[in-house]
């Protein structure tokens, strides 16, 4: 089987492809962009936060004997292998022309880690650098806080810039993706400012949490200094780069990191959801995207509460449970008279829904929910994150909400329902 901490591991990966372990198709829903695809495919790994909670394509690998770097390495593989299928899908898939695609990207990519790799290994296959490559970008260990969750499993986030960069540089965009890791790191880092500033001060852990994300930027001293600067007075919307607003990628990223800045107390009060809606809007993000990285977000901590420590304690589940809860009763009330009229036409959703608010649905119920109601939300886009596999976790929030929320649409079934199972009046004259 496949052991990402050996050498080889990249021939073997693909000789499993071959070999038909895995497929390295993963069908996109024709009601969302490429992008926004992209983007949801990815936040469901777990690779937008330096976590991997599932691997893209090699889902049913055993990874049991894997460490948590070896895990990360391989989604990250695997991340940049999504990339290059959704640009070059037209196309019999060649491994040998992505891997050759990848060194030229990583060859002149200007982090001085990378750099130094290239001058190390310049006699090894290209297999053999990519793998040294991937190793070096997802080793970043710095403990600034212990038992913290965000320094335990979010100190590989800038590595999901490489995925951008890498999708730039396959779009034909090389000499703007080669020369722009330190110019998208340190608009991120621009993000992490300024929503840690967003409550009006700035906390002890709201400092290592920055620290934590310098570290894993790789910037050069002269960008580390301009950016601790930054952070020591303060930013303004404005320190972002023009380009940002036009990148749609880079500014979903910088929306995710300030968002997990700002989520770093586990909960968001008012100041914080006040900057973040400014910042949607400076960087023209449609406004029910913000309510659905929030999920997105949410989504991972709930995904991830086994493992992480910050989730192990109850009251912070509790916490994420709560807002996660809140946040889908406004998107679904936004929403209300769309699913009453969606709801009409599946009488066996509706019932099942109703079911779940007193028993236990089956495993084939659950599956049947989960199917249903993705074809519900192919004609609403905030509800965009159940289309893809991994979103249906949110289900049990949203059924929870649903028959409260929407009344009407369930009592309207159960009357024609009721009025199917009556028995017409004997006709007395007969």
């Amino acid at each position: 089987m496949l052991s990402p901490g050996s050498k080889g591991w990249i021939n073997k990966y693909f000789d499993l492809v071959k070999n038909n372990e895995f497929s390295l198709h993963v069908k996109r829903p024709k009601e969302l962009r490429k992008l926004h695809f992209i983007h949801l495919t990815l936040a469901n790994s777990g690779i937008p936060f330096g976590f991997p909670t599932e691997l893209i394509f090699a889902k049913n690998l055993d990874d049991s004997e894997w460490t948590h770097e070896e895990k990360l390495k391989l989604l990250l593989f695997e991340s940049h292998l999504f990339v290059y299928l959704q640009v070059h899908k037209k196309k019999e898939f060649n491994a040998d022309a992505f891997i050759e695609s990848l060194n030229a990207f990583y060859a002149h990519h200007n982090a001085s880690s990378i750099k130094r790799i290239f001058k190390v290994f310049i006699k090894e296959s290209q297999e053999s650098r990519i793998e040294s490559i991937l190793a070096e970008r997802v080793n970043i260990k710095v403990n600034y806080l212990e038992n913290k969750w965000w320094v335990n499993s979010l100190s590989n986030v800038f590595s999901y810039l490489d995925v951008v960069l890498f999708d730039d540089f396959i779009h034909k965009k090389q000499d703007q993706a080669l020369k722009s890791y330190s110019v998208y790191a340190k608009n991120a880092l621009t993000a992490i400012t300024l929503s840690a500033y967003s409550d009006g001060s700035i906390e002890e852990q709201e400092k290592d949490l920055f620290n934590l994300f310098l570290a894993s930027a790789h910037l050069d001293d002269e960008d580390r200094d301009k950016v601790k600067s930054r952070f020591k007075h303060g930013a303004e919307l404005d320190d972002f780069s023009g380009f940002v607003k036009d990148h749609w990628l880079l500014k979903r990223f910088l929306l995710d990191v300030s968002i997990l800045t700002v989520l770093s107390d586990e909960e968001l009060v008012d100041s914080e959801m006040e900057f973040l809606e400014g910042l949607v809007e400076h960087l023209e993000i449609p406004e029910h995207e913000l309510e659905e990285n929030l999920s997105i977000i949410e989504n991972f901590l709930l995904k991830t509460q086994d493992e992480l420590v910050f989730m192990k304690d109850s009251p912070s589940y509790e916490k994420v449970y709560s807002s996660l809860s809140r946040r889908w009763s406004k998107i679904l009330t936004r929403n209300k008279d769309k699913l009453a009229v969606e709801l009409k036409q599946s009488k066996e959703l509706v019932s099942l829904i109703t079911k779940s608010t007193t028993e236990e649905l089956t495993k084939e119920e659950k599956e049947l929910v989960k199917t249903q109601f993705k074809d519900i939300a192919k004609s609403i886009p905030s509800l965009a994150i159940f289309m893809l596999p991994g979103g249906a976790i949110l289900l049990p929030v949203v059924l929870k909400i649903m028959p409260d929320l929407i009344p009407s649409a369930f009592k309207e079934n159960e009357i024609e329902e009721h009025k199917d199972e009556e028995t017409p009046p004997l006709n007395q004259s007969e």
